[in-house]
């Protein structure tokens, strides 16, 4: 039989390793149901009013330090505030009483980054 008197089929499938699976186990089990939509977040606690951004070097062994105060947060959220700061400007940092105390002189980038998280006055002195 030459080529011509083939009928129209389709080429066969490309080598399937698993297709004897198919045989033994039986059909796939179909996919799990897409999870509903999360639960909405509670209500974030609006950012502060106000904040004091201040450079320090007195009683740092000459070391300066950039104090962000005023913000009058309860100590869990400083404490959320003060590592979402250190990550943004990639320094150290302590909770200091109800003041936030970052290394180096970031006063700039601080108050820039407060003003963004929702601080509707910033203070550099």
């Amino acid at each position: 039989m030459a080529k011509r008197d083939k009928p129209d089929a389709p080429p066969p499938p490309f080598h399937n390793p698993f297709a004897s699976l198919r045989d033994k186990l039986g059909p796939l089990p179909e996919a799990p149901p897409e999870p509903a939509a999360p639960a909405p977040a509670p209500a974030a606690r609006p950012a502060p009013a106000r904040a004091v951004v201040r450079l320090e070097r007195k009683g740092r062994g000459g070391k300066e330090v950039t104090v962000v105060e005023k913000l009058e947060l309860p100590a869990a959220e400083l404490e959320r505030w003060l590592t979402e700061l250190k990550r943004s400007l990639g320094c150290g940092g302590a909770v200091e009483g109800s003041a936030l105390v970052l290394q180096g002189d970031l006063r700039d980038r601080a108050a820039a980054l407060l003003e963004l998280r929702g601080v509707r006055k910033v203070t550099r002195s």
